[in-house]
């Protein structure tokens, strides 16, 4: 495991597995047009419930997030949020509950009721699976972060971006919002050098339980 930012992986060695690479992405298209399919109820559900309590504003929420080797995308969620809620970032960047360059907030008075719930269960994510579908992210990877926040990267850092971003990863299912930003990077950097398709799995199965019984996901 990467300890120290005098070991720097680079992409030639995060590269290396091309028959990883290649069965890596395989699932993910399979994995994501399947989880549409199956899930397409549940996301009309939403969309709907959305509407109703905001009718004004839209279902979807896009938001640039920075992926492998740093290039930007349109990540698409469930707007768990009000209209003006990057507007209102501003103001509640004091009462930031996580350190390094992230934003976490639990009583974040920007989330809706229908926000909170889909929140809570990650429903709000499941609009990646396009994403996935579409080759910006993986089922499984480092959450992609904002720009704002890769500026703050240090060269350490920098290194779980030699990656495809995922919906899930180690962080999530090692303790995710009880987690710092450092621990967060060493989980990702962990992931990075021992991944394989069973170590894969064995995230997704216990993201799949921790969405059934946590109370962790905000």
């Amino acid at each position: 495991m990467v300890s120290s930012s005098d070991h720097l992986l680079t992409a030639e060695q995060v590269n290396a597995n091309l028959s990883y690479l290649r069965m890596k992405r395989s699932i993910d298209i399979i994995g994501s047009l399947i989880g549409l399919m199956i899930l397409s109820p549940i996301i009309l559900l939403i969309a709907i419930l959305i509407k109703i309590e905001d009718p004004k504003g839209p279902i979807f929420f896009k938001q640039v997030r920075v992926g492998k080797d740093e290039t930007e995308f349109q990540m698409y969620k469930f707007r768990s949020m009000v209209s003006d809620a990057e507007e209102r970032l501003k103001d509640l960047l004091a009462l930031n509950e996580v350190s390094g360059a992230m934003f976490k907030m639990k009583e974040d008075p920007r989330i809706t009721k229908i926000g909170k719930f889909i929140r809570k269960t990650s429903i709000d994510e499941l609009p990646q699976l396009w994403n996935v579908l579409k080759g910006d992210m993986s089922l499984v990877g480092p959450r992609p972060p904002l720009p704002r926040e890769v500026v703050e990267y240090s060269s350490y850092d920098r290194q779980r971006l030699l990656v495809i971003p995922g919906c899930t990863g180690l962080w999530q299912v090692s303790g995710r919002s009880n987690l710092n930003f450092d621990q967060m990077v060493m989980l990702d950097l962990k992931y990075i050098e021992d991944r394989t398709f069973w170590f894969d799995f064995k995230i997704i199965i216990k993201t799949v339980i921790m969405i059934i019984g946590s109370k962790d996901a905000y």
